[in-house]
């Protein structure tokens, strides 16, 4: 029989995982977006690149909050980023959008669910559905 804290724990770190591999997916599609618009092989791009780069990644953003954070990744106002400047210009998009599609998952996911449609999922219900992500999970576990 497993504790709570071992079934949270376990269940965490594995979230802990795949964020990272997500990190890794995210920061490899940016380094593709990025070498693609720094032609001279510079290691820099043009600050009026980036919305270019952001719609080609079909990312939608309001181009006053754009303009500012492209501010504060550009103080010296030179008018080009590095890398790290283009991710925390970019991620901040991607994050937003990210959180947004999670949280609608979350709820069309609880919504099926819900049997009773009333708010609700039993802890019968969720007993099952944690089984059936993880097989070190048990339905008849005493939790």
């Amino acid at each position: 029989m497993q504790s709570h804290l071992s079934v949270l724990y376990y269940w965490r770190r594995s979230d802990v995982l795949s964020i990272q591999e997500e990190d890794e997916q995210k920061t490899a599609i940016m380094r593709k977006a990025f070498q693609m618009f720094d032609t001279t092989k510079s290691g820099f791009i043009d600050t009026i690149k980036i919305s270019t780069i952001l719609n080609t990644m079909g990312q939608l953003f309001d181009d006053a909050e754009l303009n500012a954070i492209i501010e504060e990744n550009d103080p010296d106002r030179v008018g080009k980023v590095n890398f790290d400047g283009f991710c925390k210009i970019a991620g901040r998009f991607l994050e937003e959008e990210d959180a947004e599609a999670m949280q609608e998952e979350l709820k069309e996911a609880f919504r099926l669910y819900d049997r009773e449609g009333n708010g609700y999922i039993t802890t019968a219900t969720l007993k099952e559905i944690l089984a059936a992500l993880d097989d070190k999970v048990h339905g008849d576990d005493d939790w």
